[in-house]
């Protein structure tokens, strides 16, 4: 695995831009079914939503995931990271980022939900679902950053 270390800053950069991204859709996303809850079914407007959800998801949300799971797991394979698999400050980010996985498959079931027309949530919920992966990334980048066990 001693290649991986001449890569590494670029596995670390394609890390970081790929978690921007999925990221940014785990933010948008909730945002777009506030609005999707409150046109009515059937609706040219829901109809917009429909497309735009289903593409932020499959052609945006999707890659990105998969591609920071390959990033980071690339990272941690380099010989300089091997230590950190001790760490509890690294145990508790495995935590959450397996809580961003599931939050990000509960989103794609909600998104199916709306595609046919089957949401049983109000936009308030969705409101309050929006700041879920607001607070986990606050928790992840708090750990990496400072490390604090």
């Amino acid at each position: 695995m001693d290649w991986l270390s001449g890569l590494y800053p670029w596995m670390k950069a394609f890390h970081i831009v790929s978690v921007i991204a999925w990221m940014a859709g785990l933010l948008y996303l909730p945002r777009l079914f506030v609005y999707h809850a409150q046109a009515k079914p059937g609706s040219e407007q829901s109809e917009t939503f429909k497309v735009m959800e289903r593409r932020l998801l499959r052609g945006i949300m999707n890659p990105a995931m998969i591609a920071a799971y390959i990033f980071g797991i690339l990272v941690l394979l380099t010989p300089e990271m091997i230590d950190n698999w001790r760490s509890g400050w690294f145990h508790a980010k495995v935590v959450l980022i397996v809580a961003l996985t599931v939050f990000h498959r509960v989103l794609a079931s909600w998104r199916k939900a709306f595609a046919i027309d089957a949401n049983k949530h109000p936009d308030r919920f969705y409101r309050l679902m929006n700041e879920v992966p607001t607070v986990i990334l606050v928790g992840i980048v708090i750990l990496v950053v400072v490390k604090p066990f």
